[in-house]
């Protein structure tokens, strides 16, 4: 579990095995240039910081389209501004006791639920969740909450919940185009320290799954076999370490 320190009240250390990636930041977020996107990227950078005073976002999109690494980047700026949070994957925690997960939650200045599409058919965690919403929004906490599916969109047998979720402030995050996806990959290999080719990159957009998160994977991968090898990244070099 993450979290920040607070004492009165608030766990002095919250641990359930889950980190926050430390590329999954706001500036390293692709932005295209008057996309609905940078209004998205705006709210939630002032919602992280406590300085917007929206208690409940909602943020759904298709996987590969942003919502996890922004959903992680509103923590990492809730953590600079001194503000308590929890991130909560369901997919890592979803086999737990929701209720065991979920206590104590609602001392927390933010909590960031992720992969909500997961509670489908499980009406422990919505009754769980439908609870805890109940109890931030009464203390005046904060809540954002990603998904796959639009709120209208996920098959939840507790309509209280559903009620609740179609409530909050709802955006979609729309996927990259593959010129886009072209540069974001190369924006994010500047931010690593390298500047990949664009004939490289190409190569790699036009062979490997089109799932962003897969790409900066690869990305990550292959920055890590470069300096291994110490070798320039080429098409050969890609073939070689990616298969592909």
């Amino acid at each position: 579990m993450v979290g920040s320190k607070q004492t009165g009240g608030v766990p002095q250390q919250l641990s359930l095995g889950v980190s926050l990636r430390d590329d999954a930041t706001f500036a390293n977020f692709y932005q295209v240039p008057g996309d609905a996107n940078r209004q998205v990227v705006t709210l939630l950078k002032s919602f992280a910081s406590g300085e917007n005073p929206e208690q409940v976002v909602y943020l759904w999109g298709e996987s590969g389209s942003g919502v996890t690494h922004l959903l992680q980047a509103v923590c990492q700026v809730a953590e600079a501004s001194g503000r308590s949070f929890q991130y909560l994957p369901l997919g890592e925690l979803n086999v737990a006791e929701p209720d065991v997960i979920l206590e104590g939650l609602d001392l927390l200045d933010l909590v960031c639920v992720d992969d909500l599409q997961l509670v489908e058919g499980r009406r422990d965690w919505q009754t769980a969740l439908f609870h805890l919403y109940n109890r931030l929004k009464d203390t005046g906490r904060q809540l954002l909450l990603g998904a796959r599916k639009s709120p209208r969109g996920l098959d939840l047998e507790l309509a209280d919940l559903a009620s609740r979720l179609n409530w909050a402030l709802v955006f979609q995050l729309h996927a990259l185009s593959d010129a886009d996806k072209l540069a974001a990959l190369r924006q994010r290999s500047r931010l690593r320290g390298f500047d990949l080719p664009e004939d490289v990159a190409q190569y790699i957009i036009h062979r490997a799954p089109r799932d962003t998160r897969a790409l900066f994977a690869m990305l990550e991968q292959l920055d890590r076999a470069s300096l291994q090898a110490q070798r320039k990244i080429t098409i050969p070099f890609v073939k070689q370490v990616l298969n592909i």
